[in-house]
């Protein structure tokens, strides 16, 4: 599990984003007024979790001082607000194409990126699709777990969050791209339950059966 970022490496990585060129132990620890030995300890455990990494060593007074970087993962570490941008762009898609093309063309974007990932589902039995399925979902975003709808006997897929929830609650076409996405690579039929954007607690998808 990762580690939790404390305030202390918070404050590093704001400066290493700040110098992109890399900062020294020395130049933190006076930049943040503490020790050379605290800034090593959290360089440690930063390092570890890939946040940062020595970008260079340099000389100084004779000595070699290794200069550190904030890597991709750790610029990532920082929110981002990505949904005004698509925002703009589904609503200048949704007037131009009208809500039943629209939604149309949502299905086919999922069906398009089932075909770059249906290599990783071939020669898996359906237990073994249904999981690759549940892990690529959470590398995208979502907080996933599998249940069992009791009364049809057909697995369930429950996400506690959605990746996209507020533009989906203005564009509920959008989760044609999830169904599309699933069915696709599942090679079954998959049934909307449950919508967050839709009012719902959770979003819940019902697997057919074979």
């Amino acid at each position: 599990m990762p580690q939790k970022i404390s305030s202390r490496q918070h404050e590093i990585l704001e400066q290493l984003l700040e110098n992109r060129t890399g900062l020294s132990v020395d130049a933190l620890a006076a930049v943040l007024d503490i020790s050379r030995t605290a800034v090593q300890q959290h360089f440690v455990a930063l390092e570890g979790e890939g946040y940062i990494k020595k970008t260079a060593s340099n000389k100084t007074a004779g000595r070699p001082v290794a200069i550190y970087g904030i890597t991709d993962k750790g610029i990532n570490y920082f929110p981002k607000q990505y949904a005004w941008f698509a925002e703009l762009i589904v609503s200048d898609l949704q007037e131009g194409m009208g809500e039943e093309a629209f939604g149309a063309y949502m299905q086919r974007l999922g069906g398009k990126l089932a075909d770059k990932l249906k290599a990783q589902f071939v020669g898996k039995a359906p237990d073994g699709r249904l999981r690759q399925l549940l892990r690529i979902m959470a590398e995208l975003g979502f907080q996933v777990q599998q249940e069992i709808d009791v009364e049809a006997q057909q697995p369930v897929i429950k996400a506690r969050n959605c990746i996209y929830h507020d533009v989906a609650r203005q564009y509920p076409a959008l989760c044609q791209f999830d169904l599309a996405l699933m069915s696709s690579l599942l090679a079954k039929e998959v049934q909307q339950l449950g919508c967050m954007a839709k009012g719902d607690c959770v979003c819940r998808f019902r697997i057919g059966k074979d």
